[in-house]
Parts: C-alpha cells; sequence; structure tokens
C-alpha cells in the first residue's frame, strides 16, 4: 500500500489539494494521510518578561496573568481552528468516496516536523501558497520552499484550481532527480496510459550530449508501455517550458527541484521557483 502525505492548512489551495489526492489516491492504491500543523510561534505571546521596573511590581503581575491567559485563550482557539479544518477535510473525502484517510493535529513546525511524518509515505501534497493566497498572489508559500527542500520524498505542489490529469511534461535534463522522476513516472500505475511529454531544453543548437540523454530518457518511458512526444528545445528554459505547457494543454508539469548549482542544497533552483509561481497546473518535483 502506497502513502499519500497531504499538508493542509485550510486555505483555497488546500481544498485543490485535496481533490488531487483524492484522484491519485485510487490510482495509486494509496491511502491518504491529512497533517494540519499549528505553528507554535502563533501561540507565543509577547513580552512576558521582567515589566516591574517600568510599570511597577503589582502591574507587572497583573500583566503576566493576562498573558498567560491570552496564551491560554490562543492556543484553545487554534485547537478549535484545527478542528474545523480537518472536519472540513473528512467530509470532503467521505463525500469524494475516499476512505483510507488519516487525519492528524500536531502543533510545532511544519518542517521539522516534516520527516517524522514523511517517513512512511510515497508522495507529499501541498498547496502552493497557504491561507494568505490573496496577499500574496505573486509568492511562493512561506512554508513551500522549506519543505521541498528538506523532503527526501516528490512533493505535488498543487495549482488553485484542480484539473483531471491526461497529459504530462516532464522536463528532463538527465540530472539525478529528473532520473529519479523518471523512474517513479514509469513505475507509477497513476500515469498508465496518459500522453507523455518529454522535453529537454538545450543550451545551444545541436546540443549531441542534450540528444543523447532525451534517447535514453525515451527508451525508458517505451520500454514501460509509454509512447512519449520528444523535443528538445533551445532557449531559456523558464520560457521555453511554460510556452510548451500551455501549447500542449499540459495538465501536469514533472521536473527536478533542482538544477546543478553548487548551492543546490541551500535554495531550489531558479527555473523551478519560476516554474512554481507562473504555472497554473500542479508540478511534481524531485530532489
Amino acid at each position: 500500500m502506497k502513502r499519500i502525505l497531504l499538508c493542509t492548512d485550510g486555505s483555497s489551495f488546500s481544498q485543490s489539494s485535496y481533490q488531487y489526492a483524492a484522484w491519485l489516491a485510487p490510482r495509486m492504491t494509496a491511502a491518504i494521510e491529512v497533517l494540519y500543523v499549528t505553528d507554535i510561534r502563533t501561540q507565543k505571546t509577547v513580552g512576558t518578561g521582567d515589566w516591574s521596573g517600568s510599570i511597577g511590581i503589582d502591574a507587572s503581575k497583573d500583566l503576566l496573568n493576562q498573558l498567560v491567559d491570552l496564551e491560554h485563550e490562543k492556543a484553545k482557539l487554534n485547537h478549535q481552528k484545527a478542528k474545523l479544518i480537518l472536519q472540513n477535510a473528512e467530509h470532503f473525502f467521505a463525500t469524494s468516496g475516499v476512505s483510507d484517510v488519516k487525519f492528524t493535529y500536531h502543533t510545532g513546525f511544519l518542517v521539522d516536523s516534516l520527516h517524522e511524518f514523511e517517513a512512511q509515505a510515497d508522495l507529499i501534497i501541498l498547496g502552493k501558497r497557504g491561507e494568505n493566497a490573496e496577499f500574496a498572489s505573486g509568492h511562493l508559500g512561506a512554508n513551500l520552499e522549506r519543505v521541498v527542500r528538506s523532503s527526501h520524498k516528490p512533493s505535488l505542489v498543487t495549482s488553485h484550481n484542480f484539473q483531471p490529469i491526461s497529459k504530462i511534461l516532464l522536463a528532463y535534463d538527465d540530472g539525478k532527480s529528473c532520473q529519479k522522476a523518471l523512474q517513479f513516472l514509469v513505475e507509477s500505475p497513476a500515469f498508465k496510459d496518459m500522453e507523455l511529454h518529454l522535453l529537454t531544453v538545450a543550451k545551444k543548437q545541436g546540443d549531441e550530449a542534450a540528444m543523447s540523454h532525451l534517447q535514453t530518457a525515451e527508451i525508458k518511458a517505451r520500454t514501460a508501455g509509454f509512447a512519449p512526444i520528444c523535443q528538445i528545445i533551445h532557449g531559456e528554459a523558464e520560457k521555453v517550458i511554460a510556452n510548451y505547457v500551455e501549447k500542449q494543454d499540459i495538465n501536469l508539469l514533472i521536473m527536478g527541484a533542482y538544477g546543478h548549482s553548487r548551492i543546490r542544497h541551500l535554495v531550489i533552483g531558479s527555473t523551478t521557483a519560476q516554474m512554481l509561481r507562473s504555472s497554473h497546473i500542479p508540478v511534481l518535483l524531485f530532489r
């Protein structure tokens, strides 16, 4: 049995994540764990130090008591918020006919907790922006890059609107992450019988190394039963990939999270980040 770890914050992007998880789970024969993490920092009140020198001992004691009460109240509200978000998710999956779903509430930091929860997962799903998406339409979610950077599992970053997947594009550069992506693709039952496109963006015309890499990927895909449509296009990676997605009406983009930069362990690749920001389709990333 495969396992999908779905990270939610209850935002509109999370609703799309639920739909993609419900679409993928039966195709992967996978169970789902829906995880909601309350950021512990939201329960911390400011200024619980020694105020007696500026406002007096008695006033300081009263303030400290009020701050402690406020912290307890925040914890109660956060617990109630988590309960409502997970109840909403439970209702969605129940009405979608997906029964093998576990709902988990945790207090802490999502990135710090991730390794514990992803240990048994084969795939992580999360929205590319969170609950403040309406105020940050040109930005990625605060946790997204940290999750992708720290996770050792494939991460499906969902778009705002759900659409069934029928056309897949693998942006292939023969890097280790792309090799992992291709291996996942050919082994997963979720993508069988779908239209697969293999695209290599070459730095120069007549790049023989790029052609060789693409041919190797094509052979592997054909051996797995795909009939891939293969293209080598010269140009800037972000523009080439974005144009190809639009012209070919691609539903899912698969790519490596990193390029070949020496600082690839510190930040996700610039091409990846740009594609995540601009893409209106889900992006499946591999380290």
